[in-house]
């Protein structure tokens, strides 16, 4: 079976470097699924999850990834995601990313005229949306 290289990396550290069968994300023009031989393509994340599909001994095993954004190179055998923020379903603590949407929530009711400090506040929410939608999904 063919396999892709798939190597996701934040500014902090290498969160995966791996050989896998296929990986599914959420960039800008949707959630894009790469196989062995895709087509050359750069794309822009969205706060979302990395789906990593990973063939073992005749057995499938899946990966879930909460992504902050980023951005996607995707060659022939290889994919490399630079993600602002990237950890494990299991490594998120759900009751604080449900503490931070809720803060980031109200933070963004409060009456704001700095454009700026908006975008920085709705970027943290999504983000801990994305955060709690790969937690909820996979425990």
């Amino acid at each position: 079976m063919k396999s892709i290289k798939l190597k996701i990396v934040t500014p902090e550290k290498v969160v995966l470097s791996d050989t896998v069968a296929q990986v599914s994300l959420d960039t800008k023009m949707g959630q894009i699924t790469i196989l062995p031989n895709h087509l050359p393509l750069v794309a822009e994340l969205v706060p979302g999850e990395i789906i990593v599909k990973k063939s073992a001994k005749g057995r499938e095993q899946e990966s879930w990834v909460a992504v902050s954004g980023g951005f996607v190179e995707v060659l022939p055998d290889t994919v490399v995601v630079l993600a602002d923020t990237a950890e494990y379903a299991a490594e998120i603590d759900q009751a604080r990313a449900e503490e931070a949407r809720i803060k980031a929530e109200e933070l963004l009711k409060e009456k704001m005229v700095d454009s700026e400090e908006y975008a920085y506040v709705a970027a943290k929410l999504q983000k801990e949306l994305a955060r709690l939608r790969v937690v909820r999904r996979r425990r």
